[in-house]
Formats: structure tokens, C-alpha cells, sequence
């Protein structure tokens, strides 16, 4: 797999506070990656190095393939457009004035493209109304633009969403959505809104205190999070020949539980095991959304099992 940004054993220190500690990373190229974590769990830190805002105290990062270390970082870095924490923008400026600025710090030659990026965001028709004056949303998108000034093909998006209204946010999901889609942008989306996350992410990491707990693929997340009933039973290896002669999807997670995919007749179920020496001592359903599976991870620091058809995947 062709990768965009990885890091390895990144280290940064504040005094006695490890911002990020061991960090790794790896986002593909074309992704959508969410980037999840609590305040202060290091993501502001990790986006701020790559930017080059700040240096780490070991370990390094590659973009575009070139090492942090390397002459070429800062040519890589031309390839990428960022907000971090806020949007860089001239309040007393127009939309078209800040995007005439920012082409002027990149040295641009050509501003030809201006009315098309503001058409792209939605700021097409905003003449000189100033950016004060414009609504939370209006300025993240504008925002956005700027970040796309000089064609990046990687965007790395800081809280893109926070403080937003439910109109603000679909904007957002939406313009997020056709610069990955149809121009081909891989985006790095750091959130703590996990619902929306949840719309957009093709691919997660966790971190928590400076550490990467977990990359995950939106398919085996979202195998982790199906709907399901949670069985605790005597014995699972009986209970995987009776669900195999009644072709029903499940994963055996322990030698006393697993989960079941499908819809179940629970009395013919307890029926059948109890034929074969097997009793169900307890039944729940289980539909797990991004933020309990979050929470759940950080608790446990531990990997959860992947969902397979008719395997047991732990013995």
C-alpha cells in the first residue's frame, strides 16, 4: 500500500509532558483519515511537527516518502495544504483578497484559478463582504480554500467541524467529500466529533497519551460495530457446531462467548445446545457506534477481534 504520511517512534516533550510518545502512524494515499483522540491526547502536536511549526525530540515521519530529516522535507510539504487549530485568515479581507494573499506568500505566478477555488468552497458569490463579517462556517470553508492554494494533493484538517451548526457541518462533510472523491485529495481529519467522523472516515487511528493505540479500516470497523448478539455460553466450541448446522454468522471471541450476526430463535438455540451438554448463560444485543468502540479501546488498551464467517478466531 502506497502511503501519503507515516511516522515512527515520534517523540515530543513539554517539561515532564509527553505530547507524543513511540507515535506511529501510516495514511494511505486517497484516504479519508480520521485522526481520533481527547484533548491533549497529542493530535495538535503530531499535525504541527509534519507542518514543520515544530520539531520532535526523536523519531521521524516521512511525507511523499521523504524523510523529516531529509533536505527535501520542505518541498514535500508544498504538496500539502493545512489549518491547524484556526483558519489563517485576513478578517478585513474579502474572500478573494485572502486567496490573492496567500497565493502571493506561496509565490504563485497565476491567480487565474481564484474564481474557481472560491467556487469550489461556496464563496463564489461573497464580493467584498469582509470575513468578519462572514458566518463560523463561511470561515472554515474559506479556510479551506486557502488550504488548497497551490493544488495540494494532501490536506490535513485540524477540528474542521468544531463550533459549527448543523447546517455548517454538512457544508463541510460535503466539500470534505468532493475534494476526496473527485479530486483525488488525501485528507487527514482530526475530530473529536465522532458522528460526523463516522460519515466521511475510510480509515482511523486512536491515539491516546501520545501513543497510537489503533489503525483501523472503516470495513473492519465497521465488522467490529455490526449489530450483533453477545453470547456468554458454557462451552463456544459447541456452540459453533450447533450455529454451523443452523448456517447462522458468528465469532467465537473466547472459550464462553461469541457473537451472532443473524436472526436468532432463541429457544430453539437453547434447545439445541442444551442437547449437547451446552448452556447459554447470558444474552445480549450489542450494536456498538464509533464513540462507545473509542471509549471501549482507550479502556482496555487492547486490540478487538475482527469479525470472520463460521471461524472461531480465538482458541
Amino acid at each position: 500500500m502506497e502511503y501519503v504520511l507515516t511516522a515512527h517512534a515520534l517523540c515530543k516533550q513539554y517539561g515532564h509532558f509527553k505530547a507524543l510518545d513511540n507515535f506511529s502512524i501510516h495514511v494511505p494515499k486517497g484516504a479519508i483519515y480520521g485522526f481520533v483522540g481527547k484533548n491533549g491526547a497529542g493530535k495538535t502536536t503530531f499535525i504541527r511537527l509534519v507542518c514543520g511549526l515544530q520539531y520532535a525530540a526523536s523519531g521521524d515521519y516521512t511525507l511523499y516518502g521523504v524523510g523529516s530529516g531529509s533536505k527535501g522535507i520542505e518541498t514535500a510539504r508544498k504538496r500539502m495544504g493545512a489549518i491547524v487549530e484556526n483558519p489563517s485568515i485576513y478578517m478585513d479581507m474579502s474572500a478573494e483578497e485572502n486567496l490573492k494573499a496567500q497565493y502571493r506568500v506561496l509565490g504563485l505566478p497565476s491567480m487565474t484559478d481564484i474564481p474557481e477555488l472560491l467556487g469550489l468552497v461556496g464563496l463564489e458569490n461573497t464580493g467584498k463582504k469582509k470575513a468578519k463579517n462572514f458566518s463560523l462556517g463561511m470561515r472554515q470553508r474559506l479556510g479551506i480554500a486557502i488550504a488548497l492554494a497551490g493544488n495540494p494533493d494532501f490536506l490535513i484538517l485540524d477540528e474542521p467541524v468544531n463550533g459549527l451548526d448543523p447546517q455548517g457541518i454538512i457544508e463541510i462533510r460535503e466539500l470534505i467529500l468532493k475534494l476526496n472523491r473527485e479530486r483525488r485529495i488525501t485528507v487527514l481529519i482530526s475530530s473529536h466529533i465522532l458522528d460526523e467522523l463516522s460519515r466521511l472516515a475510510t480509515h482511523y487511528g486512536f491515539i491516546d497519551s501520545g501513543r497510537m493505540v489503533k489503525e483501523i479500516t472503516r470495513e473492519e470497523l465497521d465488522a467490529a460495530c455490526r449489530k450483533c448478539f453477545r453470547l456468554e455460553v458454557s462451552d463456544s466450541r459447541t456452540l459453533a457446531r450447533v450455529l454451523d448446522e443452523q448456517r447462522l454468522e458468528y465469532t467465537i471471541l473466547s472459550d464462553t462467548r461469541a457473537d451472532i450476526f443473524d436472526r436468532i430463535q432463541i429457544t430453539e438455540l437453547t434447545l439445541a445446545l442444551a442437547a449437547q451438554g451446552c448452556s447459554i448463560l447470558s444474552i445480549r444485543e450489542k450494536d456498538e457506534s464509533l464513540e462507545s468502540y473509542y471509549m471501549n479501546l482507550i479502556a482496555s488498551g487492547q486490540r478487538e477481534p475482527q469479525a470472520g464467517k463460521g471461524k472461531e478466531e480465538s482458541k
